[in-house]
């Protein structure tokens, strides 16, 4: 049966987090009219996810569904593929066990959606919500973490400016991905031992590619609840070199193919003129400063990318 809307979970060992975000869900506003449904895609999870969508299924509002499904190949881009196969909405918003929508997330999305049909896909406005405080001068990288604050109004983001919305919160238009999305796309998100990610922006860069146009809805509001283990070394480091890597990637889809050679060089000198300015500047805060030596590590990963993801064969990939 076709359905108005569908808020599509892709999860990874969520059982702990997922409790709060179907509270939410059971709780939106404003939704009497409208048919939607809930998919959770358990990707590969090994602790209680299963029992706990189970446990709530057994007293779950006939109104709007809530499925589960599992998907055993492991990444983000895996279970989000498998989502927009299960969903039987045109429209599907796709959520993060740790984002908490307000209550008028899911109404707010739709009538987005009718109002600018030319989107393919619009992201929310997405505040933080820190276990601890972040380092005074973290404003500088939080973005990275899906914090996406642009205002209060409406904004297209447009293919000059290469800036693109984060998965959290983002709705997509099925139509939307299945023209323009590869079957198998070079990224496919973080997984144990690779931090490799930006699997959503290769996602986004080939839909605005295609025509589609991408959007800012600041009325879908959520909050990214990021723990202090995000805010360590020991995480970010590695989350930082994981973007860089993977830049090559995102960075060529838009540029013709006759292009990129010379795009690869521009890109090649440009990440050189960035970390001789950055060493330049902050001398040997670079190994001390938490948030420098994050920029510092997204400028190096930016420059190896394309070697790197040629020595590991991820270019081997076949597009279809």
């Amino acid at each position: 049966m076709y359905t108005d809307f569908t808020v599509a979970i892709p999860t990874y060992n969520g059982a702990k987090r997922l409790s709060e975000l179907l509270e939410r869900l059971r709780n939106q506003t404003h939704i009497e009219h409208l048919s939607w449904e809930i998919i959770v895609v358990d990707n590969n999870s090994n602790d209680d996810t299963a029992k706990v969508i189970k446990l709530y299924q057994d007293n779950w509002p006939s109104s709007h569904p809530l499925t589960y499904c599992f998907e055993s190949q492991q990444g983000a881009a895996y279970a989000r593929k498998r989502a927009i196969q299960e969903a039987k909405s045109e429209l599907i918003g796709f959520l993060d066990d740790d984002n908490y929508p307000e209550p008028n997330w899911v109404i707010s999305a739709y009538n987005f959606a009718k109002k600018y049909p030319q989107a393919g896909a619009f992201g929310s406005q997405i505040h933080p919500d820190w276990e601890i405080e972040p380092p005074e001068n973290f404003q500088r990288v939080a973005a990275f973490l899906a914090i996406t604050e642009r205002g209060n109004l409406p904004l297209k983001y447009e293919p000059a400016k290469r800036i693109l919305p984060p998965s959290a919160g983002l709705v997509v238009r099925r139509q939307a991905w299945l023209d323009s999305v590869p079957n198998n796309p070079i990224l496919t998100g973080r997984v144990t031992g690779s931090m490799l990610t930006s699997e959503d922006l290769e996602v986004l860069s080939y839909i605005q590619k295609s025509g589609w146009e991408i959007w800012y809805n600041p009325e879908m509001e959520i909050y990214h609840r990021i723990p202090r283990s995000r805010l360590k070394k020991e995480y970010l480091i590695p989350f930082f070199r994981g973007i860089g890597l993977s830049r090559h990637v995102t960075r060529m889809v838009m540029v013709n193919p006759w292009m990129k050679p010379l795009a690869l060089l521009a890109y090649l000198l440009n990440d050189t003129r960035k970390i001789i300015l950055h060493i330049l500047r902050y001398r040997t805060k670079i190994t001390t400063d938490l948030v420098t030596a994050c920029e510092m590590e997204l400028f190096l990963s930016s420059f190896i990318s394309p070697f790197y993801l040629w020595k590991k064969g991820f270019f081997n990939k076949n597009y279809n």
